[in-house]
């Protein structure tokens, strides 16, 4: 990719073949020309604190789009955002001598959010994708401002935003605004070390000169869809390692209720050519093979299972048709990410023209179907656990896995649990991109509402995560009570789940063994211990 981003793998690097979009933090830069960023090299900005630079070749291509700005900015004709107000106010011709107090009353204005902080992450994808447009060299800023605002992430600096203040269209304006307000020495930011100081001090404390607004830069730092582009990008790395431990996690109740393997066969699977399913059923059987649970059962002619609850049968059709959703999500964001956002946008032959490019519509259909799989994924995972703990449908374990029914409890209340994690879900997978509120008295009459898509995904995936920890938890137990083994794979992920989580027993306090399970899960172990015998897994 020419000027943009060199990664240098690390001497200790892991070299086995990775699933898609999965990062493993080797690269010591991200340079940033005139090239679209990788989503792993997102990921690796906004969680790791990975340095960018800025190439030589893309100042130089700012500075000549700039001189096209400064150009228009001495001419009589009126140009938007440049010599004009904003939104509703476009008709509003502004002297040159007001122009710089009109970008930074831009920003004062605009940086109104309100709520809860949004998540650090969150804030530095925002901020790397506002940089990486600012580095397209189609928004007419001079180079000071790009420097400015790398250095700005360089030293971790990571501006205040709140909850709300976004609509998803003229870009993600309030968040947008508040990283652009630290630029300038007015706010509040977190230190590298996550200290809350008022932006000026941080930005003095790393040797950061404060920037000062010429024409049209304002506007230019917060016109795009930043925000729930980077938490799109995120949210699909995330959902690919939940979608690899939820085939994992379903081959473990397979074993745990004496399931079939039967149903993953690849000419079964195949006759329905949905590459996502495809994926899923590879990864069961390889969690499932050699296991002496499943073979146990599979030529018992007295065995009275016909077939398989639809939980279990059903399991790589579920979660293959999220992987394809999941697909579908990263064709999106790769195409976002080579985009140019703003409003106006300088042309490569100079010109400055509006248009609609920062609408959200896009992103947001996204963020909202991935919402949907995670919350159907998850339902799925419930019933499985559900199935486990009923004593009428186990197939022979103790009702709720409990030691001594009646008086122990066992998994019963950890269901309760997973079905009000569900029913959340449920509700956040109501779409948010089909609702639209008009704002600048009618001027921007439809909005996308992508960031609320955004915020709303966030929380099904922490949620999807817990469903399966929580499964995971279950299936192990139904397989050490089983006490026939389970398969290489399997039993690799029920020792390292030891390792932090007892085996059966009486009862005990269940929520720490929960949150343990859930980082388990999250971090990535869960799918690692399995791979230790697998090898890798889609």
């Amino acid at each position: 990719r020419p000027g943009q981003s060199v990664i240098r793998d690390a001497p200790d690097a892991d070299s086995r073949p990775r699933r898609p979009d999965d990062t493993v933090t080797t690269m010591d830069v991200v340079r940033l020309g005139i090239g679209p960023l990788t989503p792993a090299e997102v990921v690796a900005v906004a969680r790791d604190g990975v340095r960018v630079e800025v190439t030589d070749e893309c100042l130089e291509a700012v500075g000549a789009t700039r001189r096209h700005v400064e150009a228009l900015a001495a001419a009589e004709r009126p140009v938007y955002g440049v010599s004009t107000g904003f939104g509703a106010l476009a008709t509003k011709h502004i002297p040159v001598e007001r122009r710089a107090q009109l970008q930074l009353s831009l920003i004062r204005s605009h940086a109104a959010g309100s709520g809860p902080e949004v998540e650090r992450e969150v804030v530095r994808a925002l901020m790397l994708l506002r940089l990486s447009t600012l580095c397209t060299a189609r928004t007419g800023v001079r180079p000071i401002v790009v420097q400015t605002y790398a250095a700005a992430l360089n030293a971790g600096i990571t501006p205040i935003v709140r909850e709300y203040g976004s609509l998803g269209c003229s870009g993600d304006l309030a968040p947008l605004a508040h990283c652009a307000l630290a630029l300038l020495g007015e706010g509040e930011v977190r230190d590298a070390s996550g200290e809350i100081r008022p932006a000026g001090e941080a930005l003095a404390a790393a040797g950061i000169d404060p920037l000062t607004l010429a024409e049209k830069e304002g506007l230019a730092l917060i016109n795009g869809t930043d925000g729930m582009l980077g938490m799109l990008v995120l949210a699909c790395h995330d959902f690919g390692r939940l979608l690899t431990a939820s085939d994992v996690v379903a081959a473990m109740s397979v074993e745990a209720l004496l399931g079939t393997d039967h149903v993953l066969a690849p000419d079964l699977v195949g006759m329905r050519p949905q590459p996502g399913q495809q994926a899923a059923a590879a990864n069961m059987r390889l969690a499932l093979a050699d296991s002496p649970i499943v073979a146990s059962h599979r030529d018992d002619p007295h065995c009275p299972i016909v077939q398989d609850a639809y939980s279990l049968r059903c399991a790589p059709q579920v979660a293959g048709a999220g992987r394809d959703t999941l697909d579908h999500a990263r064709r999106i964001a790769g195409h976002e990410l080579a985009a140019a956002i703003d409003n106006p946008v300088v042309t490569p032959d100079g010109r400055v023209e509006s248009n609609g490019n920062f609408h959200g519509a896009p992103v947001g259909y996204v963020l909202d179907f991935l919402a949907i799989a995670a919350a159907d994924l998850a339902s799925i995972s419930e019933r499985r656990t559900d199935r486990m703990l009923d004593v009428k449908r186990s197939n022979g374990l103790p009702p709720f896995l409990a030691d001594d029914p009646g008086v122990d409890s066992g998994h019963m209340i950890l269901q309760y649990t997973q079905a009000g994690i569900v029913a959340e879900l449920k509700r956040l997978a109501a779409p948010a991109s089909v609702d639209s509120i008009p704002s600048s008295a009618m001027q921007e009459d439809h909005v996308s509402l992508g960031w609320h898509a955004g915020r709303k995904l966030r929380r099904s995936l922490d949620g999807l995560a817990r469903v399966l920890a929580c499964e995971a938890l279950s299936a192990a137990r139904s397989i050490d009570l089983r006490g026939l083994g389970s398969a290489p794979a399997t039993a690799s992920v029920v020792a390292a789940l030891r390792e932090f989580v007892a085996g059966p027993g009486p009862d005990r306090f269940l929520s720490p063994e929960i949150e343990a399970t859930v980082e388990f899960v999250k971090s990535g172990r869960l799918v690692a211990a399995a791979e230790r015998v697998t090898g890798p897994l889609a």
